[in-house]
């Protein structure tokens, strides 16, 4: 069997996607396994087609060609909104947090508890589950209703991944989720990370910080021009290993563990 055929561990394969945009070839026939309740890093250098690969999985941009396959069932995602109701979420960069809104009403924008009758919101049992949920993950944020605004970087990355997990989410595609953030605060999000994933996620990491990966991570994913580089097990790769398939351009093309 090919190491890319789905089996009844994998949450999701991605095989042979493909995605041209005019001249470029943002993915070339990428690859790419993630098992039920592992994480993944993904990495590469610039415009190696990481973000470009979890955006086909996330459903914000349509491949030209490839299949995916997710808990052994053939799949394709026209919208981000197709693949929200599979279990598929994806934390960007730029968190998409309203800073003025408080802690309990970014986790359920959109979708907040209604008295009966449906007119008025339930503000108290919105501030209960969303209490109960930063509990459940081990986020230390005091009050549920403090601005988003006003917390540290940390802490805004914590609440973005939680309003993430508050959708029962099956896979959680995270975008340099510890980029720019003090030590301490890096410390906060790899243990959610770790805790996310030990209630039976599946977490892909997007991270140009490579140490943080072998904290949190079971294998390891580069990426070249579109194409998977190396399939690494976390465990048994050294970061100098790590680096030299990240930079080793002459090496010949196609998944190496």
């Amino acid at each position: 069997m090919s190491e890319y055929e789905a089996t009844g561990t994998d949450r999701v394969v991605m095989r042979d996607i493909r995605k041209r945009y005019g001249m470029v070839d943002a993915l070339r026939g990428a690859n790419l396994r993630v098992g039920a309740g592992e994480v993944v890093g993904l990495v590469g250098d610039n415009a190696a087609g990481k973000s470009t690969l979890m955006k086909v999985l996330a459903g914000t941009v349509v491949p030209d060609s490839g299949q995916i396959v997710f808990d052994g069932r053939e799949v394709s995602f026209a919208t981000p909104r197709d693949a929200r109701e599979l279990g598929i979420e994806m934390v960007y960069q730029d968190l998409a947090l309203c800073d003025d809104i408080d802690v309990a009403g970014n986790l359920f924008l959109g979708r907040e508890p209604r008295r009966a009758g449906g007119l008025l919101l339930d503000i108290q049992r919105m501030h209960r589950d969303a209490r109960r949920q930063l509990d459940a993950l081990n986020i230390r944020i005091p009050l549920t209703d403090i601005p988003v605004g006003g917390l540290s970087g940390g802490q805004r990355q914590a609440v973005a991944i939680a309003r993430a997990v508050t959708f029962g989410p099956k896979l959680l595609i995270l975008d340099e989720p510890t980029a720019a953030l003090a030590v301490a605060e890096v410390e906060t999000v790899l243990e959610l990370i770790k805790t996310v994933s030990s209630q039976g996620v599946s977490v892909i990491l997007i991270t140009h910080r490579l140490q943080d990966l072998f904290r949190v991570c079971d294998r390891l994913c580069v990426m070249y021009e579109g194409t998977l580089r190396a399939d690494l097990d976390a465990r048994s790769t050294s970061l100098e290993r790590l680096v030299s398939e990240i930079v080793a351009h002459d090496q010949p093309e196609g998944a190496r563990s």
